[in-house]
């Protein structure tokens, strides 16, 4: 390390690296551009897709991959990439000057670890496992000069320009690859040019510091009985119909401290348009129409809903979490309208064909109509590949972030809506809004491949990560191998990246309770909503606490943003929609679920401290069919995560990597028995279905 600083010191002398860089950038160059994850061979990519602003480019060129225009204005371009593992940029040029898109390929690999270093200098030193081939560093989107990477040894060290001085906030990321295999990508957060060391340091806006909590608008808290309006339709049964949540239920929960609490850090809203006043589908037994009361059958797309508040109360709302430090994200529906909106009766050949060629009605095909299918003969898709219709109901969406001050959206049914919609309507945020700090996350199920093809700078950030969800429910349910869960995760780090916002969840609207599948109450095999419908679905073997707390602190502990979908935190059960949507309880809770609640809070409060929890690097370090040992390094400072599926006591021993402090002081922060050796030896003791999170005894 000293020989390193000495590198470093010997390049700064002679190559000026700390005079700035960059001067009049041109646009898009306030955020971090997602990585393009490039195949072996041809690739064809769309500029916007990472340069929502930009129309057209001079040129794009790379140091290591050939380039070449699929159009004139260089607004599609091709990339030939090579076998195997690289790191790489796309540099792309308008008038002089350029921006800098990160490009990787081949298999990841754990194992690159950041440690500070140098008080004479701001600079990063890293060991990695072994010596790369491939060093890739930029600042923001911009690469830095090859001297600003100092090598020695398997060692090397990155300077932080002095354009970082004059950023409030910015961020260095790493690329590196050796010839067997790519790193995890690193992301440093930097104030005025200094490395973040303390999560006391980050706000909201710090996208990786997020905790999001899912709540539905009418099933929260009725702050304002004047606007309760519910059907009261024989029609409707009463789970069906409006309970009274509204806007100031929210409001009084913020301001009553219900959200700082619980170490939530952004707040998603179900969809707050406006829905019919009468009842629409059916489910035959027991037989019962339903309300609008979830938001997702819009009849007007910029209107708010008056039985859950006025336009006032929203922009309250708003400003409350704001003062609390918090974000607030709107669910917004794209895919469809109610038939009976205004825009439908104005323009009803502006939706997807109800009929097939072959004669067969396309609802509910999700995957074999994937861009056409409708949800309901009364909620028809709308056909947003035509211009005509995706140019206004991208300015509806818009409307929310220009009348609201909105932090971004939740987008429902992402894969269901063409790839045009996600370019058009982000285009029109970073240009109409450039200052605004938007983050858009979506709902896809299916493949990384497929979840991952809408997850780009120029489409939106992020989605819900519903395969980790998935395979975790199967291992404490099914007695599926930790292995596949541990594989899935990797799966997802290759696939979005190392430092991915993708959202890691508890459950959803959509969902069976977690704590009730887990506990038993619910088979894994049976029909959820109608076992919500027919009988009084509980938690079931106590268990179900344990292992709901299980997931929470796996989501906790991984890369990607923790979301919590209200009632989990304390473990509330029940079957699918809507039993899954009762009213919230804020008091009178068990003993179990107070100390569930209790837990989740110690959980969201390791998460929003701990830095290596928001920006370290992920390695495995023990794995078994029931046991998962994984550490995450940020600045040196280690953070060690361990995982139980299994239903009786274990002891686990593991050693920690030799370039790790095994002297960094820690604690076991849920009481596990703990013993850490001066050589890096580990054993710790875990309950059935039980965690333990590692930290630094500061």
């Amino acid at each position: 390390m000293k020989k390193l600083l000495t590198c470093a010191l010997a390049t700064v002398l002679a190559c000026g690296c700390q005079s700035r860089l960059y001067t009049d950038l041109p646009a898009g160059n306030d955020r971090p551009i997602l990585p393009a994850l490039l195949a072996a061979g041809e690739n064809r990519l769309l500029l916007t897709d990472y340069l929502p602003a930009w129309e057209a480019a001079d040129s794009v060129t790379s140091r290591e991959l050939t380039v070449r225009p699929l159009a004139d204005d260089w607004s599609v371009f091709a990339v030939t990439a090579p076998e195997g593992a690289f790191a790489a940029t796309l540099d792309c040029w308008q008038g002089g000057r350029s921006l800098s898109v990160a490009a990787v390929g081949g298999e990841r690999r754990d194992g690159v670890w950041a440690f500070s270093a140098g008080r004479m200098l701001r600079m990063v030193t890293v060991e990695p496992s072994q010596r790369p081939s491939q060093i890739v560093a930029l600042w923001q989107n911009c690469r830095l000069p090859e001297e600003y990477v100092v090598r020695s040894g398997d060692a090397f060290g990155v300077i932080i320009p002095k354009d970082a001085s004059d950023c409030d906030r910015s961020y260095l990321r790493i690329y590196a690859a050796a010839d067997s295999a790519r790193f995890n990508d690193l992301l440093i957060p930097l104030e005025r040019g200094r490395v973040v060391r303390s999560a006391d340091k980050l706000g909201r806006r710090d996208r990786q510091a997020q905790v999001l909590y899912s709540l539905m608008i009418d099933r929260f808290a009725d702050g304002n009985p004047a606007n309760n309006r519910p059907l009261n339709s024989p029609e409707v049964l009463p789970q069906a119909d409006y309970q009274g949540g509204d806007l100031r239920g929210i409001t009084d929960r913020i301001e009553a401290g219900f959200f700082d609490s619980l170490g939530v850090s952004t707040i998603w809203i179900s969809p707050v348009t406006q829905n019919p006043r009468d009842a629409w589908g059916l489910n035959e037994n027991p037989r019962t129409r339903f309300s609008g009361y979830h938001g997702y059958w819009p009849i007007y797309t910029t209107r708010v809903d008056d039985r859950f508040g006025t336009p006032d109360e929203l922009r309250a709302l708003l400003a409350a979490a704001h003062a609390h430090g918090m974000n607030v994200i709107l669910d917004y529906v794209a895919n469809h309208l109610h038939i009976n909106s205004p825009v439908l009766q104005a323009h009803p050949d502006w939706v997807t064909p109800l009929r097939l060629p072959d004669g067969r009605k396309n609802l509910g095909l999700w995957d074999e109509q994937r861009l056409t299918t409708w949800f309901d003969e009364h909620i028809p898709s709308l056909d947003l590949e035509r211009v005509e219709v995706c140019e206004p109901m991208t300015d509806s969406a818009l409307y929310w972030v220009t009348e609201f001050d909105f932090d971004g959206f939740r987008h429902d049914a992402c894969k269901h809506i063409p790839e045009n919609y996600w370019r058009m309507l982000t285009r029109k945020m970073r240009t109409r809004l450039p200052d605004r700090d938007l983050w858009q996350i979506g709902e896809t199920y299916g493949s990384p491949a497929l979840i991952g093809s809408y997850v780009r700078s120029g489409m939106i950030d992020a989605q819900f990560d519903f395969n980790v969800y998935h395979t975790a429910l199967d291992v404490l349910t099914r007695g599926q191998s930790l292995r596949r869960l541990a594989a899935v995760v990797g799966e997802s780090l290759a696939a979005y990246g190392a430092h991915h916002t993708m959202g890691n969840i508890t459950g959803n609207h959509d969902k069976a309770r977690l704590v009730s599948i887990a506990g038993g109450a619910l088979s894994p095999d049976e029909d959820h909503k109608a076992a919500g419908w027919l009988r009084e679905v509980g938690v079931g073997d106590p268990v179900g606490y344990r292992k709901l707390a299980l997931i929470n602190a796996l989501n906790m502990t991984l890369p990607g943003v923790p979301c919590i979908y209200q009632g989990d935190e304390y473990g509330e059960p029940g079957g699918n929609d809507p039993d899954n949507r009762r009213m919230m309880r804020f008091g009178g809770y068990t003993p179990q679920e107070q100390a569930q609640l209790d837990i989740t809070r110690q959980l969201t409060r390791l998460r929003r401290t701990t830095m290596p929890l928001l920006y370290g690097d992920m390695t495995t370090l023990a794995l078994t069919d029931d046991l998962w040992v994984y550490v995450r390094v940020y600045m040196g400072e280690w953070t060690l995560a361990a995982l139980n599926t299994g239903g009786s006591e274990q002891t686990l021993a593991c050693t920690l990597p030799a370039r790790l402090d095994a002297n960094q002081q820690s604690k076991a922060n849920f009481g596990s028995a703990f013993k850490l050796e001066p050589d890096g030896r580990l054993t710790l003791t875990l309950p059935a279905y039980g965690f333990e999170i590692v930290t630094k005894n500061n």
